[in-house]
Order: C-alpha cells, then sequence, then structure tokens
C-alpha cells in the first residue's frame, strides 16, 4: 500500500478560513478543558454537516497540523507545527497610556500591536500610548505608540516609564542624584519631578508615529 505523503506546513495563511476556524476551535477547547471537541460538537458549533468536519480535519492532518489517536475519543491535538495569527510572538501588549504631561493613573488596556520584527529584547517587550506634550523635545509627542522593555533598572539619560510615589505613573528622562531622583521633561513648560519614591517599570527602546 501506498501512503500519502503528507504536506507538513505552519503557515496558517494557505489554510481556508473554515480550516482554521476548526483548528482554532480545537486548540481553544483544549486549552479550557483540557481534551478536544467531538467532530459532531465542532459540527454544531459551526452549523456545519460532521461529514465536512471530518474533510477538513483530514486536510489539516495531512497538513501536519493536527494529530489524532485511533480509537481514541477527543484525542484530537494541534501539533507544535501549527502558527495562528493571534500567536506571534510580535504581537505585543498594548497595555495602557503613560502620561507625558503631569503624572496620571495608568490605567490598563486590553489590545495588542502587531510590530512584526521591529523591536526585539531579552526582555519582555510592551507598548503605551502617549498622552501630554512633555517629551516633544526627544520627539516624543501625544498620540505617539513608545515601545519599552520591561525592566527596573535605568542608566542616566534613559527615557523611562516610571511609577511616582506608588501610583502616578509618567513618561521622562531618567537621572539619579545623590538622595533622590531626577524625572526630567523634554520640554521647556514643565518643570523636573524630584522624588525618592520611584519604581522604574520600563525603558524606551522605541517610537511609532501614527500619521
Amino acid at each position: 500500500m501506498v501512503r500519502r505523503k503528507r504536506a507538513q506546513t505552519n503557515d496558517t495563511k494557505c489554510l481556508t478560513p473554515r480550516q482554521l476556524e476548526i483548528l482554532v476551535m480545537i486548540r481553544d477547547t483544549r486549552r479550557s478543558y483540557g481534551y478536544s471537541p467531538t467532530l459532531q460538537e465542532i459540527a454544531d458549533q459551526l452549523g456545519i454537516s460532521k461529514i465536512t468536519v471530518f474533510e477538513h480535519v483530514e486536510a489539516l492532518i495531512d497538513k501536519g497540523l493536527l494529530t489524532r489517536r485511533s480509537n481514541k475519543a477527543r484525542s484530537l491535538d494541534v501539533t507544535p507545527l501549527a502558527e495562528f495569527p493571534d500567536e506571534r510572538s510580535t504581537l505585543l501588549p498594548l497595555v495602557g497610556r503613560i502620561a507625558a504631561g503631569r503624572p496620571i493613573e495608568a490605567v490598563e488596556i486590553p489590545d495588542s500591536v502587531d510590530l512584526e520584527t521591529l523591536f526585539t529584547s531579552k526582555h519582555p517587550v510592551r507598548v503605551l500610548t502617549v498622552t501630554g506634550d512633555s517629551m516633544i523635545d526627544e520627539q516624543i509627542r501625544d498620540g505617539d505608540l513608545v515601545v519599552f522593555e520591561e525592566r527596573s533598572n535605568a542608566r542616566n539619560g534613559d527615557t523611562v516609564v516610571a511609577l511616582v510615589e506608588g501610583e502616578e505613573a509618567t513618561l521622562k528622562k531618567f537621572f539619579k542624584e545623590k538622595s533622590r531622583v531626577r524625572l526630567q521633561p523634554a520640554n521647556a513648560k514643565y518643570k523636573p519631578i524630584y522624588t525618592r519614591n520611584v519604581e522604574i517599570q520600563g525603558v524606551v527602546i522605541g517610537v511609532i508615529r501614527r500619521m
């Protein structure tokens, strides 16, 4: 018997929308419940026939994106070859807004920014939207996106995401002085912030401007 060779691929762009939908459903069900949905459950959820689901599943198996153990129910599993659009390593979390004027409370707003491979770091990378103009002389304007790496240490002159007095987040230049820290704006309209209670949450590594 001649066994058909599987055309393995990790490019989900080559899948039909229905195949990707089924693959995502299997992944999400296994994550939530520890087992895969049955073919009938997939059919019921998507409003298609069980035979159609079977054909799509077989195609995904042939492409190396799914595995199935024979004679075992709920054994469909996504292989490491599968790469999902919502799991790209360059899909950076957009975690909220950061003040570049008077400090404001940082509010987390779940979202994401896909930067492909533009920014890399050994530290986790995050993105914040700038509000205010206190960093305009550093070419950081209101509405810009600042890309920062999460770390608690900074060098003099770094542009940092800083939490002041444990509750107010701001974007400023960092300078360590004898008995305090100076958070220096880059706009003559604003005065420096002097504090002994500051937590560095990250250091800016890039700026994105949406025109």
